[in-house]
């Protein structure tokens, strides 16, 4: 399949490129591409979608089923039988998502729902004169128009926020630059609204350091990221090493590129840019004076006083005054190391795709643009960008499959039918991959990368992503153990392999006895007085998390209980111990607990009563896991479900949907079966909302988003909707009988 790749670059430079006039604007309005030539390559897991040029191609390689769920096409799928039980239910379920497995063992899917990744990788295009080919500017295009407020003609942080200057400025941009005119009855709307929040200078950080990257802005009007903080010593209490690694990982190459002063060229159509982003004419604006500008739809977390002061004293007496040529080329040739090192460790993956664009151009400054390494991240920019039946978009991540294909496993493995032989072809080929994705070494020289311990770790999409995540090895630790422990299949991950996972996580608790993401926690919350991203929150440090926590309480209990009792018997006693004695910590007097990653209270409270239900912790025996229990039924919904919006996320208070949500309603009675909930009444009203919603064909309708990351933005998790079904009511049909429900 390699000769597909090679056409991604046979394209027009978009430099040479002429701005699409008025007179072809309908057309551009109706573009979009032939979906029946779109395939999807998933080669150990790196997934890179391709548009075939002939018929010829296109007869070589049919697509596949998943392929045309993805994009939006009928997939000719059967009509199955009215399941009226559980178990028939998960049939049908099954019967489907199985399909959408892909070859390697995992199953894929949109990770979007954030709108501020693509104009950086946009921009990052234009400004490195990469070819792109017109299939994925079309789509682009498509879907950014798809995603646009209608009420407003904005775009905010996320697909269900309010338009903000952020989502508005960045997205305007790359339409324009994708060929869209200024004239566009869309555009004109949106620029409307930009100028009713005050124009590009009311943007947040990061719009006002992309839009200087393009030309568009000055950096007058960028508050300092300085390299210079990469030479700090470790022991001070704000070195970043001590940060959460993706701000870590953002504000490195940012910090480089800023302190270069990278400005594109001004060509015709920036030169149209920087008119109509503003409400006054480019000239007459003072950038200088709008450093701290910000509209209060953007502003989620302000800035502080001290972000303030720093800030002023970097701007007024080191910049001008006090950094030598010789401190300021030292940061850079560090800062350009630690980029060099990221992208060594990631293959050039990188940690995500705000850093993976800002990396390239970091490459690009340094090694220029012929350089391999400036190809190499031009080849894997692709990995982030995903289509579907609105066009394409840029996910949050390199995808979900080490994830997703964890919680399948175990999903299938709750409901009982692990060993049921029309699941286990399908069950064993995820356990291939998950045997995989498995990573065998440590980073080069991590310590100096600042790098987590990761042999034995899993990452949450592929081994060569390679960041150790807490939960995602967790998670395909279980899986790996549950299936390698039964009956008929394969033990392909060895002993020694998985007491390098156990391992790994054990150096991951914190203090305070929870778990965080990537690493334990390395800094002090007081960090967040430096949040500079301001439409973001919880983002400089690592922090403990009950959905993390509870994934390693899980892990290390299973395997201790069904692998090794005695590896390490007493420290995974005393870890489990201290975690456990955090979640009972977290939890609010109101019995919820607050979840960092998935929406929310309810999210939060599947796992945390899980992690209790693991140590013996359960309704008839415990106030707080009825306190928990409690916090649930107060909440459910006149059909039986329950739905909970973003807001909850954002503002810390519980905000009810206005429509029950299936996967939220299944993390519930999950929630509830694990702690042992005795009344069936309100569980079977709850699995007969889910029923009622499945499809003819065993599928769900994709419903309000249902992840989060930084409390602020939301992002998808599609395969929710077959996985976390398929296990509340196998675990219900397991607790109180296959018996008709509807």
């Amino acid at each position: 399949m390699g000769r597909f790749r090679e056409k991604k670059l046979n394209a027009v430079p978009w430099t040479e490129r002429q701005p699409m006039t008025s007179a072809i604007v309908a057309n551009v309005e109706d573009q979009r591409t032939d979906q029946r030539r779109w395939r999807l390559l998933d080669e150990r897991g790196r997934q890179t979608w391709h548009y075939l040029q002939s018929e010829e191609e296109v007869k070589s390689w049919p697509q596949s089923t998943a392929d045309k769920y993805f994009l939006g096409l009928p997939t000719g799928m059967p009509t199955l039988p009215r399941a009226v039980t559980p178990l028939a239910s998960i049939d049908n379920a099954l019967s489907y998502f199985s399909n959408l497995q892909l070859p390697p063992g995992n199953w894929g899917c949109e990770y979007g729902g954030p709108l501020f990744l693509l104009p950086g990788l946009v921009i990052t295009w234009y400004v490195t004169n990469t070819p792109v080919p017109d299939h994925i500017s079309i789509e682009i295009r498509r879907y950014l128009f798809a995603r646009q407020n209608l009420a407003d003609g904005g775009w905010g942080l996320h697909i269900e926020g309010e338009s903000s200057v952020f989502g508005t400025t960045m997205n305007y941009v790359v339409l324009r630059l994708l060929g869209a005119s200024e004239e566009d009855r869309r555009l004109v709307k949106a620029r409307n609204k930009l100028h009713e929040l005050g124009g590009a200078v009311n943007g947040p950080h990061w719009a006002k350091f992309w839009l200087s990257v393009l030309g568009c802005m000055e950096w007058d009007a960028v508050n300092p990221v300085p390299p210079e903080l990469w030479l700090l010593p470790d022991w001070v209490p704000i070195a970043p090493w001590r940060w959460w690694i993706h701000m870590r990982q953002v504000f490195l190459p940012m910090s480089y590129i800023a302190s270069k002063g990278f400005k594109f060229p001004p060509n015709t159509l920036t030169r149209q840019l920087r008119e109509e982003i503003y409400t006054q004419p480019y000239q007459s604006v003072k950038f200088a004076s709008h450093r701290n500008s910000i509209s209060l739809a953007d502003n989620y977390h302000p800035k502080t006083t001290l972000l303030n002061i720093l800030n002023g004293f970097l701007v007024k007496l080191w910049y001008p005054y006090l950094r030598t040529n010789y401190v300021r080329a030292r940061a850079e040739e560090w800062a350009f190391e630690l980029i060099r090192r990221e992208d060594e460790n990631t293959g050039y993956s990188n940690l995500g795709p705000v850093n993976a664009p800002m990396n390239l151009l970091a490459c690009y400054i340094h090694d220029g643009p012929d350089s391999v390494s400036v190809q190499r991240h031009r080849q894997h920019m692709h990995d982030f960008l995903w289509i579907k039946d609105e066009g394409m978009l840029m996910n949050g991540t390199d995808g979900v499959q080490t994830w997703d294909t964890a919680f399948a496993i175990q999903a299938v493995a709750a409901a009982g039918l692990a060993e049921d032989q029309k699941w286990k072809p399908m069950l064993t080929k995820a356990l291939e991959f998950l045997d995989d994705q498995q990573i065998r070494e440590d980073c080069r020289e991590q310590d100096i990368s600042y790098r987590q311990r990761r042999k034995g770790a899993w990452a949450f999409s592929t081994r060569e992503q390679g960041y150790t995540v807490s939960d995602c090895t967790s998670e395909a630790l279980k899986s790996v153990i549950l299936l390698q422990h039964l009956p008929g299949f394969p033990k392909l991950v060895s002993d020694d392999r998985l007491k390098d996972g156990i391992d790994t996580l054990l150096t991951m608790q914190n203090a305070s006895g929870g778990f965080a993401s990537y690493e334990p926690i390395r800094g002090s919350q007081y960090m967040e007085y430096l949040n500079a991203a301001e439409v973001f929150g919880r983002i400089m440090i690592e922090y403990d998390y009950p959905e993390c926590t509870t994934a390693v309480v899980t892990a290390l209990s299973m395997f201790s209980r069904r692998h090794d009792p005695l590896y390490r018997k007493k420290e995974i006693e005393t870890v489990i111990e201290k975690a456990v004695g955090w979640i009972l910590q977290d939890q609010r007097p109101d019995g919820s607990w607050y979840g960092s990653w998935g929406i929310c209270f309810t999210y939060a409270g599947m796992f945390a009563l899980e992690s209790l239900a693991s140590v013996g912790h359960t309704y008839s025996n415990n106030e707080r896991v009825r306190l928990g229990c409690e916090f649930f039924l107060d909440r459910q919904m006149d059909d039986g479900g329950w739905g909970e919006t973003y807001r909850s996320c954002t503002t810390g208070i519980y905000s009810q949907h206005d429509k029950s949500q299936v996967v939220q309603t299944c993390w519930v009675i999950i929630a509830l079966l694990e702690a042992e909930y005795p009344d069936r009444e309100p569980l079977e009203r709850a699995v007969r909302m889910v029923m009622s919603r499945q499809k003819e064909d065993g599928r769900w309708d994709q419903e309000a988003i249902e992840g989060v990351f930084n409390k602020s933005c939301m992002i998808s998790y599609p395969n929710y909707k077959f996985i976390f079904p398929v296990k509340a009511l196998g675990m219900f049909s397991r607790r109180f009988g296959n018996q008709t429900v509807l």
